[in-house]
């Protein structure tokens, strides 16, 4: 089961994507980092941090956009009681507002859809760290796994048939039966310095995090139990980042109030505000922790560090955010709405008074006839 669990995930990493450019600039990336450091899970790490660096001006402009349309909703809301009965011209309305206003933007939709594109490269670095990292050649790989699969099947004849995509059966290989490194070495199949140490505070990234009791409560529990870390947190950030995501979009408050008005009156339903990017942010919601998990339960736990300091970025530019851009732009609504209401009651008062002597002038008539 296993085993077919192995060949399932790398026929899907091989679609098509083996030769893509930037499996080769991730792997360059991690080269460098590896070699900086000299610790595989730093590399793994660094690798992270640059890549959803790169992301960050996307996200800051979609962030910009979600309040611009926030800002537009009385005029979103009017368009709708201008059209109800005609969605075309509501989206013709709708599109030219928000186009007009600098608050139709793509990145919202793109943000994501990027996160799992840059995924890919990432998938075939943790895997394949001999080609990638320590640029073994491939024809050598291929050697490495012949020269273990006839000595004594350290490798099995599965992962011989894939040993170029997937590396870590030749890691694994040499730590369980490091006797036969020396022997590789002479015959020039690789060289001591490239055989990457995948270890990383105590824990074998190379190896994929179990959750089966015979793994984590059998022989080798000291290995598997541990390596549970990973999986774990990635699924409590995950979870923390999702929540984070909904608490700190601009007028969470005052959306939910509103749809919850209109969830017990449908004649409310239009004075809802309208956000082009929820279908996409709900898709993304169910879809991003499910891949998260599959992924770091089928791949090496270096994938699952990927996720775990992924989120952890995610969540503190989340915050960073919501301090530079949401909360300024909730203060100065909450100003305006107290500006509004004092001028409202000051228009209120200036008019009552002259109200007032109609009132008495009516009495004085009523006095007058009697």
């Amino acid at each position: 089961m296993k085993e077919y669990r192995m060949n399932y995930i790398a026929v899907a990493l091989s679609f098509g994507l083996a030769d893509n450019p930037l499996n080769d600039l991730f792997g360059w990336m991690t080269r460098i980092f590896y070699n900086f450091f000299g610790n595989y899970g730093v590399a793994i790490i660094v690798l992270t941090i640059v890549i959803r660096g790169l992301l960050i001006p996307l996200n800051v402009r979609s962030q910009r956009s979600m309040i611009k349309q926030q800002a537009l909703s009385s005029q979103q809301a009017e368009i709708k009681r201008k059209y109800p009965d005609d969605k075309q011209k509501q989206n013709e309305e709708m599109s030219k507002l928000l186009s007009e206003n600098g608050a139709q933007s793509f990145s919202g939709c793109l943000l994501p859809f990027l996160q799992i594109f840059f995924i890919w490269p990432i998938f075939y670095v943790v895997k394949a760290p001999l080609r990638y990292i320590t640029q073994l050649s491939s024809t050598n790989i291929k050697a490495l796994g012949t020269f273990l699969n006839e000595n004594g099947k350290a490798i099995s004849d599965a992962a011989l048939k894939n040993i170029n995509a997937d590396n870590i059966p030749i890691i694994r290989a040499f730590q369980k039966s490091a006797q036969l490194l020396p022997e590789a070495v002479n015959q020039g199949l690789i060289k001591m310095d490239q055989l990457v140490d995948m270890n990383f505070l105590g824990i074998d990234l190379s190896i994929q995090p179990q959750y089966l009791p015979k793994y984590l409560f059998g022989a080798d529990w000291k290995t598997y139990l541990p390596l549970l870390i990973i999986p774990v947190l990635v699924l409590l950030t995950t979870l923390i980042q999702m929540r984070f995501t909904n608490l700190l979009k601009p007028n969470y408050k005052a959306d939910k109030e509103a749809k919850e008005r209109a969830r017990l009156n449908p004649a409310r339903k239009d004075q809802v505000p309208e956000n082009s990017m929820e279908g996409t942010m709900k898709m993304m919601n169910w879809m991003m922790p499910a891949l998260m998990l599959i992924t770091t339960f089928s791949l090496p736990s270096a994938m699952g560090l990927y996720w775990l300091v992924g989120n952890l970025m995610a969540i503190l530019q989340q915050f960073m955010i919501y301090v530079l851009f949401t909360k300024p732009y909730e203060e100065k609504k909450a100003e305006m709405e107290i500006l509004k209401a004092h001028a409202f009651a000051k228009h209120a008062d200036a008019a009552e008074p002259a109200a007032l002597p109609q009132k008495s002038g009516k009495k004085a008539n009523k006095s007058g006839k009697r």
